[in-house]
C-alpha cells in the first residue's frame, strides 16, 4: 500500500502555523495604528490608520532608540576584537590548554545573568561606569564574547593551514596574514556571531536595569518597561515603540539570513 502525499494538506498546516506565529507581530502593528490607542476597542483590521502613537513614541523614545543603536554596535565591536583573535588562536595553534579554555568558554554562558549584573554593579559603583555607554557596553559584551568565540572557532578550525603558510612564504607577517587571509575567509562567522551579539544586547533589559539608575542613559527595552506605567492607558504608542524598536533586528535578520545560515554550519564538514 502506498502512501499519497497531499502536497496541499502540508501547505494549509505550514500557513496555519506561520500566521498563528506572526499574529502577535500582526496585532502588534494594527494596535500602534489605532487612533484611540485602547486595546480592548483594537479592531482586527487598520481602516482608520493613525500615526499619532509613533510621533509619541519618536518624541519621548527616540533618545532611548539612539542609546540601545550604540550600545548594541560598540558591543559588537567589542566583542569581534576580543573574540576572533582569541577564537583564531583556540583554533589554529597547538596550545595545551585550549581544550581548557573552550570548557571555561562554555561554563562562562551557563552563569545567570542576574549574578553577573549583580557583580558588576559593585564594580560599576566603584569605577564610575554606572549610567554610562560604555558600561552597558562591557557588560553586554560578557553574552557577545563567548558566543563568538565558539562560532568562529568552528569555521576556523576546517581552514586548511596552507592558506596561512601561503601567505607567510609570500613575505606577509601574522598579523597580515590573520588580517588579509583569514579574516575574509571567516565572514560568514564573523557576520554570524555580529549578528546575534547585536541582537543579544538589543533585547537586553537585565543589565540595563540594573547597571542604570537615572533617565540619562536608558535603552529602549527599559523605556518600555517604564513607558508602561506612564502610558498604559495609550496602548497605541506603546506599541509603536516595540514596532519601532523590532525595525532594526527585523532588517538586520533578512539582510544577513544567508550569511547566518553558512556561518552557523561553517566547520561542521571538513
Amino acid at each position: 500500500m502506498t502512501t499519497v502525499t497531499r502536497p496541499w494538506l502540508h501547505t494549509a498546516i505550514g500557513v496555519t502555523v506561520m500566521a498563528v506565529l506572526l499574529f502577535p507581530i500582526y496585532w502588534m502593528v494594527n494596535a500602534s495604528l489605532q487612533p484611540n490607542g485602547a486595546t480592548i476597542e483594537t479592531t482586527w483590521l487598520p481602516l482608520s490608520p493613525d500615526l499619532s502613537g509613533y510621533r509619541t513614541a519618536l518624541a519621548e523614545q527616540g533618545g532611548n532608540l539612539l542609546t540601545s543603536l550604540l550600545v548594541s554596535l560598540g558591543s559588537v565591536v567589542l566583542s569581534l576584537v576580543i573574540a576572533v583573535p582569541a577564537a583564531y588562536a583556540l583554533a589554529q595553534f597547538r596550545l595545551p590548554w585550549a581544550n581548557y579554555v573552550l570548557f571555561a568558554v562554555l561554563i562562562s554562558q551557563m552563569i545567570p545573568g542576574i549574578v553577573i549584573a549583580n557583580a558588576l554593579y559593585n564594580a560599576y559603583a566603584e569605577l564610575g561606569l554606572l549610567n554610562s555607554i560604555p558600561g552597558l557596553i562591557l557588560a553586554d559584551s560578557t553574552a557577545g564574547i563567548p558566543f563568538a568565540i565558539l562560532i568562529c572557532r568552528a569555521l576556523m578550525q576546517s581552514l586548511p593551514p596552507a592558506i596561512v603558510e601561503a601567505a607567510l612564504v609570500d613575505g606577509a607577517g601574522p598579523v597580515r596574514a590573520f588580517v588579509s587571509v583569514v579574516l575574509p575567509v571567516s565572514r560568514n562567522a564573523l557576520i554570524t556571531a555580529g549578528l546575534f551579539t547585536f541582537l543579544f544586547t538589543w533585547s537586553d533589559f537585565l543589565f540595563a536595569l540594573t547597571l542604570t539608575t537615572t533617565e540619562d542613559v536608558r535603552p529602549v527595552t527599559l523605556g518600555i518597561y517604564n513607558y508602561l506605567g506612564a502610558y498604559v492607558a495609550d496602548w497605541s504608542s506603546v506599541m509603536a515603540t516595540a514596532v519601532l524598536a523590532s525595525i532594526p533586528a527585523v532588517i538586520l535578520l533578512v539582510i544577513a539570513q544567508k550569511y547566518v545560515a553558512a556561518g552557523v554550519t561553517g566547520g561542521a564538514v571538513k
